[in-house]
């Protein structure tokens, strides 16, 4: 499937699979609070996206699949533990941790003060970052290079905001109703930049390689951490430690080369609130 098609469909199936997971997990709901607890179940809960690939999709089974959902295994295999993973989709995805239905959440959550009041983050695991895009051929080194290129935006979006701010007079922003539509803009040679994050990237690369598309200026880094309860403090705190292992030995590197196609960069620290 074409990156624009995964992207105008991606809500649609997100539901689907989300309201088979209500239905199932209406019948068990989760409720671990601790390591020793999952053990002694045998299974690890965990809720995914599948609306945001490749940090969460779906495979050719209509199965989660993509970059959480790896880190999701080896969280339950460093657990010795079977793996559940329960397709949520934004809005439902604090209400399906708090109210039982998963253990944690590894769903591209990024870590906010406004969420930090619901739920309790392990240190980042991986990073959204927002990107100025555009070919290899194209000349992009600073903000005021920006002047002589159009750029397309999806209006009101994270990447208009920080466009704008940074961008000199006279800069050509063209701003589209969705990442849809600036994407075919770019495609298409109706502009010559992009703004977008790291996941369009990654999918510009592997659906269009041939435009040879990178990142010229880093607009924005968003870290995203794995979210438990409040009370789930000793999940966390061995969370945090399974994140330090990946990390360190490398296995986490793999797992970023696996879907962004380059290895794993400096995670950014925990956000202080």
């Amino acid at each position: 499937m074409s990156l624009i098609k995964s992207i105008c469909r991606r809500g649609l199936g997100a539901l689907v699979l989300a309201g088979l997971a209500t239905a199932t997990l209406g019948l068990a709901p989760a409720g671990a609070a601790t390591p020793d607890e999952i053990k002694a179940r045998g299974k690890l809960v965990v809720g995914v996206l599948t609306d945001y690939p490749p940090f969460g999709g779906t495979d050719t089974q209509q199965q989660p699949a993509g970059y959480d959902a790896d880190v999701a295994k080896l969280f339950a295999k460093s657990l010795g533990v079977k793996l559940e993973l329960v397709p949520v989709t934004g809005p439902n995805r604090i209400p399906y941790l708090l109210t039982n239905k998963i253990d944690v959440l590894i769903a591209t959550f990024g870590i906010t003060a406004e969420r930090s009041k619901q739920v309790l983050f392990s240190n980042p695991y991986s990073s959204l970052t927002i990107y100025v895009l555009a070919p290899k051929s194209l000349n992009i080194k600073t903000a005021a290079d920006l002047k002589s290129v159009s750029i397309a935006v999806a209006r009101a979006s994270t990447q208009d905001t920080a466009i704008t701010k940074i961008a000199p007079p006279g800069t050509v922003i063209k701003r589209y109703d969705d990442d849809a539509t600036s994407l075919q803009a770019l495609i298409s040679g109706q502009v010559q930049a992009i703004g977008a994050s790291n996941t369009i990237l990654a999918q510009l690369n592997k659906d269009y390689p041939q435009l040879k598309i990178e990142p010229k200026i880093t607009l924005r880094e968003q870290p995203n951490g794995m979210a438990f309860r409040k009370s789930d403090t000793a999940l966390a705190e061995y969370a945090n430690k399974f994140i330090a292992t990946i990390e360190q030995n490398g296995e986490l590197s793999k797992i970023n080369q696996k879907w962004f196609g380059v290895p794993l960069g400096k995670l950014p620290p925990m956000p202080k609130f």
